[in-house]
């Protein structure tokens, strides 16, 4: 998978029943739609929030007066029916019916395969719904605690029947008061969530695993201490996933990962791993420490997945606007991994939907954004091929704007591409060495792929000095050499 688009379900089917003026699930999204979808030069589709949610979660966030008020500054207009729950509180691992059911996904399945498209589903391995039918049958499949426990931190624990169970977290934020915490260290919910991963991966072709760091030994001993005893020899991810792979072979198996762990879950068996780092860097930092992120190894770097806007993230259009988001897209897009996408991403939404509703808020479509995406994202379709090779801007002594440049080539036996992109807010130049040992003795065609101008440059200067480019603040270039 290189490009991946993130849909969330349930409100992307509540906008298309509006838009056609019938109920519209899974089963049954027109097959325009799905060809709109195609048509943005992607390879995969992820559809975030299939599974059947909890009337039990549901509770929990009417009653909650912080999710309420989240509720209603997304949605001014908001109202009881925009509330269907949170997708990360499952009660179980079954399509809801209520957006089509798994027939309904097997359907919408069907039509990605058609237009080359690949489906991506999520598992969330730290937590289940507290009416999942688990806490009744396996309690110990649970961190369980004690009548004491429930009393001095009501917060942290909930009672299920005559057992007590705490709710799910992560060791830097209090606990998710919806949700009741899985023992990672458990042998019994090792094969259940086996279980639970190869048969998801039937009805799909990869799996984004929600917070997959938090089920390593190392970060799960460090949460919960001597309350779930000594970890098991084996890591919780290579017991589990190696069975997976036993019976899916080919699932691309993505994980959510923070905290510099991403090379640890590498090495455990996931095939991409979230580079949040990158997209710290590109929001909040410099050219230079975006420069120094790349110079990771190229077996480390094809295995991230990269973004600049998913539905944990704020929106881009609100937190990157202008040049400097636009700069940013077009790094990720074409830098090595894979790339993610966003619903609403293309169309400039601002408004960062809660995960517990069911309709965006109206906002206009920005049609420029949505030009600007469409011609990046089918430019990166071209350009990521072969070899790609980090480059060194060089400049002048009297002008260090070239330190602000990020530049970066591919090639292959047929083709020939360099990115050169100002991550600065003012004019840069710089001169960029090439990595191309046969460029002098000929001249060059330079094909700007985003907007089609045309540069022709002679191979001599090419090869000793280095390609100059004159850019302006957030600036870019997406060259292909001919």
């Amino acid at each position: 998978m290189k490009a991946i688009y993130e849909i969330f379900t349930w409100p992307w089917l509540t906008g298309l029943s509006e838009r056609f003026g019938r109920p519209v699930t899974l089963g049954d999204v027109p097959g325009e739609v799905w060809d709109e979808v195609a048509a943005s030069g992607l390879d995969a589709v992820w559809l975030m929030g299939v599974w059947e949610r909890s009337p039990a979660g549901l509770a929990v966030a009417t009653a909650d007066e912080g999710l309420q008020r989240s509720f209603r500054e997304a949605l001014p207009d908001y109202s009881p029916a925009d509330l269907v729950g949170s997708p990360y509180c499952v009660r179980r691992y079954r399509v809801d019916d209520r957006i089509g059911g798994p027939d309904g996904l097997a359907a919408a399945r069907a039509e990605l395969w058609a237009r080359g498209l690949k489906l991506v589903l999520d598992y969330v391995p730290n937590h289940v719904a507290p009416d999942h039918p688990a806490v009744t049958d396996h309690p110990e499949w649970f961190v369980r605690g004690t009548a004491d426990d429930l009393a001095r931190d009501p917060a942290g624990f909930f009672a299920a029947g005559d057992r007590v169970i705490a709710h799910g977290k992560d060791p830097y934020f209090a606990p998710w008061p919806d949700v009741a915490q899985l023992d990672a260290f458990s042998p019994g919910l090792r094969d259940a969530a086996a279980e639970a991963l190869i048969s998801i991966g039937d009805q799909c072709d990869g799996i984004r695993c929600d917070m997959a760091m938090l089920f390593t030994n190392e970060v799960f001993a460090r949460t919960w201490g001597a309350r779930v005893g000594a970890p098991p020899a084996e890591d919780f991810w290579p017991s589990v996933l190696g069975r997976v792979r036993e019976r899916h072979p080919d699932l691309t198996l993505i994980a959510e990962v923070y905290w510099d762990m991403e090379w640890t879950l590498q090495q455990q068996g996931f095939d991409l791993c979230y580079d949040k780092r990158l997209y710290d860097r590109l929001a909040h930092e410099d050219a230079g420490s975006v420069r120094k992120h790349l110079t990771a190894g190229l077996d480390y770097q094809r295995r991230l997945l990269r973004f600049i806007e998913n539905h944990d993230e704020p929106r881009a259009a609100a937190t990157l606007p202008g040049g400097r988001g636009r700069a940013a897209a077009v790094a990720i897009a074409t830098l090595p991994g894979t790339t993610l996408w966003h619903d609403g991403q293309f169309e400039g939404r601002k408004v960062r939907l809660p995960v517990f509703l069911g309709r965006f808020p109206d906002e206009p479509a920005d049609d420029g954004l949505r030009a600007f995406y469409r011609k990046v994202v089918g430019a990166a379709e071209i350009v990521r091929r072969g070899q790609w090779t980090l480059l060194e801007p060089g400049g002048w002594p009297d002008n260090p704007t070239h330190q602000d440049v990020l530049s970066w080539s591919w090639h292959d036996e047929g083709t020939r591409h360099v990115v050169a992109v100002n991550f600065g807010d003012h004019d840069s130049q710089a001169r960029i060495a090439l990595p191309w040992g046969d460029l002098g003795g000929r001249s060059w065609r330079l094909t700007e792929l985003t907007d089609g101008r045309v540069f022709d440059r002679d191979g001599d200067d090419l090869a000793g000095n280095g390609l100059y480019v004159g850019l302006p603040p957030w600036g870019y270039h997406v060259f292909s050499f001919t």
